[in-house]
C-alpha cells in the first residue's frame, strides 16, 4: 500500500506561494478588464443568503445584490449591526426600496446553523443563491477550538458552511437553477488536509493560524468538489468557489499591528472590499455559470467550478485535484457535521434528514 502523503512536497509547496505572491503583485493588472463596482443586472426575482454581510466584501455583495433589486438576507452574528447598515443604505440609496432582512447566524455554534437552516426552509419558498462569504484568519493567535469542539478556522472556514449548503438544499432545490458560491481563496494553494488529523489536534504538523487557515479553504474547495459532482444536473443547483484576490478586508484585523503597517502601505497592489467582491457577484448571477457548472460535471472533472478575481475561470490547486483526498474530506466533514453519509441523496428525493446537532434548539 502507498505510503499516506503527510503534507506539500516543497516543490509544490514553493509552487503555492509563488501563485499566491504572484496573485497580490499582479491582480489589479489581471482584472484591469472589470468595473468596479462590477455592473449587476436586474435582480429582482433573485433571492440571495448572504454570510457574514456586516463587513468587508461580503457586506459589498449585499449591499450591491439588494441595490439591483434582489431579496436579501444578511445571515449574520451581530443583527444590530446589519439593521444599522440597512439603516445606512436605505438613507444614501434613490432607487425603489430596498428588500433586505437579517437573520441570525452563528458558524461557531452548528446548532445555530441548524436552526437557521430549519427556520428558512420551513418558510418553503426558493432560494436562489447562497453566498457563503464569512470566513476568519486569526493570524498568529494560539490554537482555539468552537463549543463543538473544533479547530475554529476549519469550523468557519469549512464545516459550517458545508452544513449550511446540505441543509439548505431543499430551497435551493425549489429555486433551481440555484446556486451556492463559495468565498475561497488563493490561500488554498498552499494548504495541505491531513484527512487523519483535520482538527490539527495531533500534533503531527506544528499547529500555527496559517496552517488552520489554508487548510480549511483547501477542505471547503474539496468538499466543493464532491458536492457538485453528486448534484445531479435535474436538481439544477450548482457550486462555485470564487477567489475575491487578496483584499483589504477584516481579516486584516487579525493581523499583528506590525503586520497591519506593511499591509497598509502596499494599497496599490490590494483590493478594496468593492473590487474583492466582483468574482462573487459574478459567480452569483452571471447568466453562463450553470452552463460551465454542467460543462465540468459532463467532462467528469475532479474539480468544481473556480472562478478567480478577474471572473474567469481557472484551476484550484494540484493538490485539490485529488480525487481520493477529496472523497475522504467529504465523509470526514459529513461525520463532523452530524450528517449521514447519504444526506445529499436523501435530500435530493425529498426526504428528511437528522442532523446531531439543532435538536436541542428546535
Amino acid at each position: 500500500m502507498a505510503k499516506k502523503k503527510q503534507g506539500l512536497g516543497w516543490i509544490e509547496w514553493l509552487r503555492g506561494w509563488m501563485y499566491v505572491i504572484y496573485e497580490m503583485l499582479f491582480q489589479r493588472i489581471i482584472a484591469s478588464h472589470l468595473q468596479n463596482p462590477l455592473e449587476l443586472p436586474p435582480l429582482t426575482d433573485l433571492t440571495c443568503v448572504v454570510t457574514g454581510s456586516t463587513s468587508g466584501i461580503g457586506r459589498e455583495i449585499a449591499r450591491q445584490l439588494a441595490e439591483a433589486g434582489a431579496h436579501v438576507v444578511m445571515a449574520v452574528r451581530n443583527t444590530k449591526a446589519a439593521h444599522e447598515l440597512i439603516n445606512q443604505w436605505s438613507a444614501s440609496w434613490h432607487g425603489l426600496p430596498l428588500n433586505i432582512e437579517v437573520m441570525e447566524l452563528d458558524l461557531l455554534s452548528l446548532d445555530s446553523v441548524v436552526s437557521f437552516a430549519n427556520a428558512w426552509n420551513a418558510r418553503l419558498g426558493p432560494l436562489h443563491v447562497l453566498i457563503n462569504n464569512a470566513g476568519i484568519f486569526s493570524i498568529g493567535e494560539p490554537q482555539k477550538f468552537s463549543k463543538d469542539g473544533y479547530e475554529v478556522h476549519m469550523q468557519v472556514n469549512h464545516l459550517a458552511p458545508a452544513l449550511l449548503s446540505v441543509l439548505l438544499l431543499p430551497s435551493l432545490i425549489k429555486g433551481s437553477p440555484s446556486r451556492i458560491i463559495n468565498v475561497n481563496s488563493v490561500m488554498h494553494y498552499v494548504g495541505f488536509v491531513d484527512t487523519e488529523d483535520i482538527n490539527a489536534v495531533h500534533g503531527k504538523r506544528k499547529y500555527s493560524s496559517l496552517l488552520g487557515y489554508t487548510s480549511s479553504k483547501l477542505a471547503q474547495v474539496m468538499f466543493s468538489s464532491v458536492l457538485h459532482k453528486r448534484l445531479p444536473v435535474e436538481a439544477g443547483v450548482n457550486v462555485v468557489c470564487v477567489s475575491p484576490g487578496i483584499a483589504h478586508t477584516n481579516v486584516a484585523r487579525d493581523l499583528p499591528r506590525i503586520v497591519q503597517v506593511g499591509y497598509n502601505l502596499i494599497p496599490y497592489f490590494i483590493f478594496s472590499p468593492r473590487e474583492g467582491s466582483r468574482s462573487a457577484l459574478f459567480s452569483a448571477t452571471d447568466p453562463q455559470i450553470p452552463e460551465y457548472c454542467e460543462l465540468l460535471k459532463a467532462d467528469e472533472w475532479p474539480v468544481c467550478a473556480f472562478i478567480s478575481q478577474d471572473c474567469r475561470p481557472t484551476n484550484p490547486s494540484e493538490e485539490a485535484h485529488s480525487v481520493e483526498t477529496s472523497l475522504e474530506v467529504w465523509e470526514k466533514t459529513l461525520e463532523m457535521i452530524g450528517l449521514p453519509s447519504d444526506a445529499v441523496e436523501k435530500l435530493i428525493e425529498g426526504k428528511e434528514v437528522k442532523c446531531r446537532y439543532g435538536t436541542q434548539n428546535d
